[in-house]
């Protein structure tokens, strides 16, 4: 196995930690998002309203894709967020 140079080796545990904290900061936003969510869930059912607003979730879907500036492709971002909307639709229903 070839060595790598020190160099790279601290690059790499550098861009990790910066990832890694990056996904500390996604994590905290996705559960505000979520805890939002459940929020507008209550007043759903409270005024009887479907919880699904699928008008509402093609317009998060197509704002989010035109929103990508790279390296995310608008599919990628919209494949993304149809993971993120299912996660809380399944949420809202259970709470």
């Amino acid at each position: 196995m070839k060595r790598s140079p020190p160099g790279s080796e601290r690059a790499l545990r550098h861009l990790r930690r910066r990832i890694d904290a990056l996904d500390a900061q996604v994590l905290r936003l996705l559960t505000r998002r979520a805890a939002l969510a459940l929020r507008v869930g209550r007043i759903k059912k409270r005024e009887g309203w479907q919880l699904v607003d699928p008008a509402r979730e093609r317009e998060i879907l197509q704002r989010m894709a035109e929103a990508t500036q790279g390296p995310l492709t608008p599919k990628a971002v919209r494949a993304m967020y149809r993971t993120i909307l299912t996660q809380i639709r399944r949420l809202e229903e259970t709470h």
